[in-house]
């Protein structure tokens, strides 16, 4: 069954992940009708697929020639056009799950429930190859995580406006999240317990404007998945994101960048990186796996939606998995502020 679907907000991943995606996948998915708030966009998106140019996502989502609904990025417009397409009865695709706040992932939550329809967010990491690989690894060779290092390091003011290098606390929480959903990802558990540390750095932003204030370059959290509260007796994540190297410094940037993620485990160590590199060690040595022939990220995720929306089981566990991400990260900054370790539910 070919589904038919709009997409809004096509956003920065549309040329380098969705637009290859949907090209190969012409015979799963038929892009109808696109909807950007900048026209230029939605008519560049449009013009690769045939399709028509909707000149709101209101108009998109009550097209009854459309199945499902893309919503690549937030804009300006936050969760709207995601409720418009649950009360069309619209299944939809969300890259922005992590991109709002916890009041509107909880509004949002309820009203897919309500709605009965699909939902998938888009949670990348999951579905890289690498991550693949390593969940078949720690099945069948290293054993269990016991200890993970997870790290982004970002230019200084990149995303943000001059007075901050990070430009928000829902970019900074997105991100975050992003880490904190992986590493529980890979150990198959939620954590138990969280601390977070924030370091704040006086003066001016480096290659911003000098505001006189403290602004935040690094934050680190600590997830602890030990069950039944035995702090310490369980898998430890450590999660960070700094951001304190200007952009000015490019070499700096690019200089010995860390594996993305290092998982020590039962009966070897492995050294990821996205979207499809893994080296790991046990016992006989050293392996070194490069999976570039496997299907990329944005094609894995979407055979999945459409697997979703044309079966008969309703896919909406992702909405409380980002419920979830977000409270960690909310809970991290109430550590970071109070000096202790937090409880989770």
């Amino acid at each position: 069954m070919k589904l038919r679907v709009g997409v809004i907000s096509p956003g920065d991943s549309w040329e380098r992940r969705y637009r290859p995606a949907l090209q190969t996948l012409r015979d799963w998915f038929e892009v109808r009708s696109v909807y950007s708030p900048v026209a230029l966009l939605a008519e560049k998106a449009a013009d690769g697929f045939g399709a028509t140019v909707s000149h709101g996502f209101q108009q998109l989502v009550q097209r009854s020639d459309i199945d499902a609904v893309l919503v690549l990025a937030t804009d300006w417009l936050g969760v709207l056009p995601i409720l418009a397409a649950c009360s069309a009865g619209k299944a939809v695709f969300s890259a922005a799950s992590l991109d709002i706040g916890l009041h509107e992932a909880s509004l949002l939550q309820q009203q897919v429930q309500q709605s009965g329809v699909a939902y998938m967010a888009e949670f990348a990491r999951r579905h890289a190859p690498a991550t693949v690989r390593l969940k078949e690894l720690i099945a069948t060779r290293l054993g269990q995580p016991r200890l993970l290092f997870c790290h982004h390091r970002a230019e200084s003011g990149r995303q943000g406006s001059s007075r901050s290098s990070v430009p928000s606390d829902v970019r900074a929480a997105q991100r975050l999240g992003e880490l904190v959903d992986w590493c529980g990802y890979v150990v198959g558990a939620s954590p138990r317990s969280v601390l977070g540390i924030e370091h704040h750095s006086a003066g001016s932003v480096p290659g911003g404007a000098a505001d006189g204030g403290a602004w935040e370059d690094y934050r680190l959290i600590s997830l602890d998945f030990s069950p039944d509260g035995r702090r310490g007796q369980g898998a430890i994540a450590q999660v960070s994101f700094g951001s304190y190297l200007p952009p000015h410094w490019p070499e700096a940037i690019s200089f010995r960048p860390p594996a993305h993620l290092q998982v020590c485990c039962e009966r070897g160590v492995a050294f990821v990186d996205l979207p499809s590199t893994v080296v790991w060690f046990d016992e006989a040595g050293r392996h070194l796996e490069s999976l570039e022939q496997e299907r990329p990220v944005g094609e894995q995720m979407l055979m999945q939606f459409h697997r979703a929306v044309t079966s008969l089981v309703l896919k909406r566990t992702d909405l409380d998995d980002a419920c979830r991400i977000l409270r960690i990260v909310l809970t991290a900054r109430q550590s970071a502020r109070e000096g202790r370790w937090c409880d989770l539910p």
